[in-house]
């Protein structure tokens, strides 16, 4: 039987504290938003226009969540919905110009807190680390119980 581990109380730990330093970072930086509108805004820059529940899955945000900060994305002009010309059921999410300048920035950014992350860290210690990061996330991924599954979009 195994015994009561800290691994997932760390990792909580560490996720609320390095949202409060990337929080002050993007604040010392003029920049007004979250680190939760950063994940898509993020998610975004790696690709642009896509349906929603594209973005559902590669942040791994609740529709109900995802919702909300894209509306507060939307009324701050970063981002747009704009409905699909192939399917107009579907809304696609794309960027707007301010969003786009704003990104060298964030990433500047990310780099800085990867660096906090890791310091005194060798890149085979990396490497192993996020392997275990991977599998653990593999297997929480099928117990959530939003899952991915198809619906419709927001």
């Amino acid at each position: 039987m195994m015994s009561q581990r800290a691994g997932g109380f760390l990792i909580t730990q560490i996720h609320h504290l390095g949202r409060r330093v990337f929080t002050e970072l993007l604040k010392q930086h003029e920049i007004d938003i979250g680190p939760g509108q950063g994940r898509i805004l993020f998610a975004l820059w790696q690709k642009d226009g896509v349906p929603i529940n594209d973005l559902v899955e590669r942040t791994l945000l609740r529709k109900s969540t995802l919702s909300e900060l894209l509306d507060n994305l939307e009324k701050a002009e970063y981002i747009q919905r704009e409905q699909s010309d192939e399917d107009r059921r579907k809304i696609i999410i794309k960027l707007t110009e301010r969003t786009q300048k704003l990104q060298k920035i964030y990433i500047n950014l990310s780099v800085e807190m990867t660096k906090l992350f890791y310091r005194g860290f060798s890149d085979d210690e990396i490497d192993e680390f996020e392997a275990m990061l991977r599998r653990i996330l593999d297997n929480l991924i099928p117990h959530d119980s939003e899952g991915n599954a198809e619906g419709e979009d927001l």
